[in-house]
């Protein structure tokens, strides 16, 4: 009994030693990250501002110390034409160390045009006829975020699956919102902006959406902190 007890301690005290090391190693490495502490601005639509976001938030703060500043306003998208678009937020803006560009579903739903990589760029003279198109509002944002901030840190957060049509949350649909996604990181790529595909890494599908989201575009709390545990990932380590 005795030696069975003394084993028992030993092992009690390896793995709590083990488990110590292994906390003090991961907040070690999340304190080290070169956004720990940074000031973040968050531009999007309903998906990046309703209370259940916060949940994801929460834990970019929690992890990285972060201080946010929310500009997402529901029903917005990049083009000009929907609601307060991510444009007219990104006029508003102040210096921040990040910008997070962060894609709703509205432009895809509300069915404004997707547009070419090249719209409202250097391309084709920064033409403002082009604004009204997805891509041309993503140029314009970039554009606008490093004119208030030449030394900005922008990130993209691409749009998500949503569950109102099978274009929604099917990646070979070429009508669907996957076009609209991949036109997101076309741009991202030119500009060498880091992105995370929230649309193919986020884990949602037609089997789990219920547990995940509250209605069929946006998440629930249980759906932002899983989606939220992708982004301090990210957020860590964006490279």
């Amino acid at each position: 009994m005795k030696t069975s007890k003394a084993q028992l301690i030993f092992l009690f005290l390896i793995l709590s030693n083990a488990l110590f090391a292994q906390d003090k190693k991961e907040n070690f490495a999340i304190k080290n990250s070169l956004n720990y502490g940074k000031t973040i601005a968050v531009f999007g639509g309903s998906v990046s501002v309703i209370p259940a976001s916060e949940s994801a938030k929460n834990m970019w703060k929690e992890r990285l110390d972060v201080s946010i500043t929310n500009y997402g306003v529901p029903g917005a998208g990049f083009s000009s034409l929907q609601g307060k678009s991510l444009q007219q937020q990104v006029d508003e803006a102040g210096v921040f160390d990040i910008y997070i560009l962060w894609a709703s579903t509205n432009d895809y739903f509300n069915k404004r045009e997707n547009g070419s990589y090249t719209d409202y760029s250097e391309a084709d003279g920064f033409d403002k006829t082009k604004l009204t198109t997805q891509a041309g509002g993503i140029n314009y944002c970039i554009k606008k975020i490093y004119e208030i901030n030449p030394n900005a840190t922008i990130y993209f957060f691409t749009s998500s699956k949503a569950f109102s049509d099978r274009g929604g949350y099917d990646p070979f649909d070429p009508t669907g919102m996957v076009a609209y996604v991949e036109m997101q990181k076309k741009i991202c790529a030119v500009n060498g902006i880091p992105y995370l595909d929230q649309f193919t890494l986020g884990g949602y599908n037609i089997h789990n959406s219920a547990q995940y989201y509250q209605d069929p575009i946006h998440m629930n709390s249980a759906g932002y902190q899983k989606l939220g545990a992708l982004q301090v990932s990210f957020l860590a380590f964006p490279h």
